[in-house]
């Protein structure tokens, strides 16, 4: 469940940055749109991060030991 809400956040995260940027180079009078993409992302980022943080420090998610048999 953890897992598939990262990979949401970053599903949602690419939507934003391919918007902002379609609003960027098709819009003429989209700068209000393209800094509302922007706050967007910036958001979802944010949360990201901190999800993955609380995520790893509660042992929801552990990271890779490669050097280790």
């Amino acid at each position: 469940m953890f897992k598939i809400l990262i990979i949401t956040l970053l599903i949602a995260i690419l939507a934003s940055l391919f918007s902002g940027a379609f609003f960027l180079t098709k819009d003429a009078s989209g700068q209000q749109r393209v800094a509302k993409a922007l706050t967007i992302r910036i958001v979802l980022s944010i949360s990201l991060l901190v999800l993955i943080v609380v995520g790893a420090m509660m042992g929801y998610i552990t990271p890779n030991s490669l050097g280790s048999p």
